[in-house]
């Protein structure tokens, strides 16, 4: 399964009435170039999860960044990363 497709599926899984309207996804772009990604964490199955700060440095256009700050995951990476980052959210939920 393509990782957007999956990416859909759990949203629509957290959606129960209430979570939507109080927490979400939000993906955008930066300036350097590259993509942000903010999952919020809030009454998931990932409620509560600590991570280090961990850096992938390939190159200045291929490089990831991932957290988890005040129960929100956080990615940020390179202008061709978004999957990569969207794929190690997903390898968090062990879905």
């Amino acid at each position: 399964m393509e990782v957007i497709e999956w990416l859909q599926q759990w949203y629509q899984r957290q959606c129960d009435g209430e979570w939507e309207h109080l927490y979400g996804i939000k993906i955008s772009t930066l300036d350097n170039p590259g993509w942000y990604v903010e999952i919020n964490l809030e009454e998931t199955s990932l409620s509560k999860t600590r991570m280090e700060y961990l850096r992938t440095e390939r190159s200045e256009m291929d490089w990831c960044h991932y957290k988890i700050e005040k129960n929100i995951f956080i990615g940020a990476g390179g202008p061709n990363n978004l999957c990569e980052i969207l794929t190690y959210f997903r390898k968090l939920t062990k879905e």
